[in-house]
């Protein structure tokens, strides 16, 4: 299976909804991260999906 990518263009205008801060894209997980707000944004068949309540808590992973 070919490895997604998320148009770089659109990389430059996404922030996270919840601190407007830019995110980091993460290719091997398909994820747009804010550190900011400690929340992982999935990316589904190329789209990203910004709800807060869709984000995976980047805390949980600490634990």
């Amino acid at each position: 299976m070919a490895e997604r990518t998320v148009d770089p263009k659109l990389l430059e205008i996404l922030v996270c909804p919840l601190t407007k801060e830019t995110l980091r894209y993460d290719a091997q997980s398909q994820e747009l991260i804010s550190e900011g707000a400690r929340l992982a944004y999935p990316i589904r068949d190329g789209i990203p999906i910004m709800l807060p309540d869709e984000a995976r808590s980047l805390d949980e992973e600490e634990k």
